[in-house]
């Protein structure tokens, strides 16, 4: 019996020091970073809009976690976040008895960049982050709308909540 136990309090010691923590408790950036600009995404897509509905999102998760100040302008900011959407695509996943699209997929590829100002070395890089979001049309005429806003609305929302997670953690 006393075996057993001094086995469990060695496991219990060993697997609580491995360097596993619990989502959202830890952060790998330098702690005097308090109030951070978000940069206005650049955009190298045909896509109108996506890039300011993806910086929206992002300001809006910063101001969710309360990790950070948002401030408004890149003078005062301990750091920046930047990024550029490199890559937006548009295309029907499932198709109709009659060969229209019933069902599109929305990719959206971006990359960024989390930098003190004036640093020559950023704090954080992650390139060719890939979103993906389906949508369902209705394709008769009485009730057809174009939902393709609407679910870059959403890839938005999932982007920002990712982009966010992975640099407060560090991933």
């Amino acid at each position: 019996m006393i075996r057993r136990g001094v086995l469990l309090l060695a496991a219990v010691v060993v697997l609580g020091g491995c360097g596993y923590g619990l989502v959202g408790r830890t952060s790998s950036l330098p702690e005097d970073i308090e109030d951070v600009y978000v940069q206005p995404l650049g955009n190298r897509t045909t896509r109108s809009q996506v890039d300011l509905l993806l910086t929206q999102a992002i300001g809006a998760e910063f101001v969710k976690r309360r990790r950070f100040n948002l401030i408004s302008d890149s003078r005062g900011a301990d750091a920046v976040l930047t990024g550029i959407v490199t890559g937006f695509t548009e295309r029907p996943v499932t198709f109709g008895s009659e060969g229209r699209g019933r069902e599109y997929e929305i990719q959206i590829t971006a990359d960024m960049q989390f930098s003190r100002p004036g640093a020559e070395e950023p704090i954080w890089v992650r390139n060719g982050y890939r979103f993906r979001e389906t949508y369902e049309i209705d394709i008769s005429a009485a009730d057809y709308f174009d939902r393709s806003d609407q679910a870059i609305e959403e890839v938005a929302e999932k982007f920002a909540e990712v982009i966010v997670i992975d640099l407060l953690e560090g991933f």
